[in-house]
């Protein structure tokens, strides 16, 4: 076997193996947006900007997204040829380059989508009376994270129209005719502490990932070239 051959069969396995640890870290990412959107489910007529929910459809995307490339860096491997390797290349440079500008947007616009996701749920919270699934979400939020409203109990007063009283879920008893005290903190930032706990593993599992990526980029980069040098070898 020449110095070229083994080089690449080399690159072969290595960039195989990270390839297999990338799609089994996009399953890992979809599952959690699975059990993310499950637990989720009661609040699912809430705005897709809302948090929690928006943070599940990000997994899922991601999720599906990371194993149909890891997939295609699996077979362009195995396959040895170029043209697989490079659209998986180029399909990773995509994905590499769409994260980082998602995250510094989410970054420098973070209040911004904060003001965005809250005026989302506020307008929810006008068509409770009117929409039976909003209301149920709503109820069941509300039960869940044992708060009231979007920032404070006194939403449901500043936005219902001749009918001043808060939902018997914000009621501590859960009956309106009982209801002597009621949950003062509002439920985003009791939903987004929730999220932040419940998402750190993710993250750091997600940084893992990223890594993974890099170093599947610069693989698949050095493999297209020993399959070249290999070519030329031959011819």
């Amino acid at each position: 076997m020449t110095v070229t051959r083994r080089c690449l069969c080399c690159v072969k396995y290595l960039m195989f193996l990270f390839n297999l640890i990338f799609w089994l870290g996009g399953c890992g990412l979809f599952g959690v947006g699975v059990w993310l959107s499950f637990k989720q489910a009661d609040i699912s007529a809430l705005p897709l900007s809302f948090p929690s929910l928006s943070a599940a459809n990000l997994l899922l995307v991601a999720g599906g997204i990371t194993m149909v490339t890891g997939f295609l860096g699996c077979l362009g491997a195995l396959k040895e040829q170029r043209c697989l390797l490079m659209t998986f290349f180029v399909i990773l440079v995509i994905l590499v380059v769409t994260e980082v500008i998602l995250t510094v947007t989410v970054h420098i616009y973070d209040d911004e989508l904060e003001e965005m996701a809250k005026n989302d749920l506020l307008d929810g919270m006008r068509n409770y009376n009117n929409d039976t699934r909003l209301q149920h979400s709503w109820d069941s939020l509300q039960k869940m994270f044992k708060c009231c409203g979007v920032e404070n109990q006194f939403d449901w007063r500043n936005i219902s129209e001749g009918n001043p009283r808060n939902p018997a879920s914000c009621c501590m008893t859960g009956d309106l005719d009982t209801c002597d005290r009621r949950w003062e903190e509002g439920c985003y930032e009791k939903a987004k502490n929730w999220l932040y706990e419940n998402i750190t593993s993710v993250m750091v599992f997600g940084i893992c990932i990223v890594i993974v990526q890099l170093l599947a980029l610069v693989f698949s980069m050095m493999m297209y070239c020993q399959i070249r040098r290999a070519e030329k070898y031959l011819d």
